[in-house]
């Protein structure tokens, strides 16, 4: 063995199955804790920050879902645009996001969205704006124990080929971009931010490659979505993200995502151009 190879990346036998399965953990928990085995919405939403959350339980607008079992959350549900949607807030992180995505997979999500706050490394829009991530460079743990070394993780091309370009004349503007997905956000030198800008990176956030490693694994449909806020706090009046903070503008970019994604599948089921896709309501 050489020892000058990380652990992370030794011993990874990525053709065998986990011992430990999310849906016997899910079962334990729904077990120890009475809970019935209820499916969660077909859509479910991953926000890192917490705002979305705690805007839409300030306001009435969500209700904690009875059935689910996970240790470390609360999945709330609330209604968007005519979609039930789940979200989990303060997921934070690319472990802490593949753990819930996994959770969410078994539950009956079919697609998952995460929307997380990230800063800038090479402006393409006036801040605060939206990037639509094409792929993640995968500068975080997660993912290595999904797919075997390589610089990125990719969204799937389904997806992002009919949002790309496609969201527009929202509060804030969306763009389509690659980011830098990291484990450590106090360790973003200026020798890192230099070599994130050579590849043409727009934003720094902590979640991504780690989900698309697992959607491309997993082959489940997963977008994520960073909300350029800041410059690493390195000018002042930084982090700001519009009213209530941002979680307005935030619900409004998941809206479209998903009346986009509905009304492509309902474009091809008429045309019968290709084959159906699950619709956010779980339809197919």
């Amino acid at each position: 063995m050489n020892d000058h190879v990380s652990p992370l990346l030794r011993a990874k036998a990525y053709d065998q199955p986990s011992v430990f399965q999310p849906e016997n953990l899910l079962r334990e928990g729904r077990r120890q804790r009475g809970r019935p085995d209820i499916p969660v919405p077909a859509v479910c939403l991953l926000d890192p920050d917490g705002d979305i959350v705690r805007h839409l339980t300030a306001t009435g607008h969500a209700t904690e879902h009875p059935g689910w079992a996970c240790y470390h959350t609360t999945l709330w549900t609330f209604d968007l645009d005519g979609t039930q949607v789940g979200v989990i807030g303060c997921a934070v992180g690319a472990s802490f996001a593949v753990l819930l995505a996994e959770q969410l997979a078994v539950s009956g999500c079919e697609l998952l969205i995460s929307v997380t706050s990230s800063g800038s490394i090479t402006p393409v829009a006036e801040s605060p704006y939206f990037v639509i991530i094409d792929r993640a460079l995968r500068d975080e743990g997660t993912s290595h124990h999904y797919l075997p070394p390589a610089d990125w993780s990719e969204a799937p091309t389904h997806l992002v080929a009919r949002l790309d370009g496609q969201l527009t004349g929202l509060a804030q503007q969306v763009v389509t971009g690659a980011t830098w997905t990291t484990d450590a956000p106090y360790r973003e030198t200026p020798e890192a931010i230099t070599h994130a800008e050579s590849l043409g990176i727009v934003a720094v956030e902590m979640e991504a490659a780690a989900l698309y490693a697992f959607s491309t694994v997993r082959e489940r449909d997963v977008i994520c979505v960073a909300h350029v806020t800041n410059t690493m706090a390195t000018d002042g009046d930084d982090f700001e993200k519009g009213d209530a903070d941002g979680a307005h503008d935030a619900l409004e970019v998941v809206s479209a995502i998903i009346e986009r994604l509905r009304s492509d599948h309902a474009d091809a089921a008429t045309n019968h151009a290709a084959p159906p896709i699950s619709t956010p309501d779980g339809d197919s």
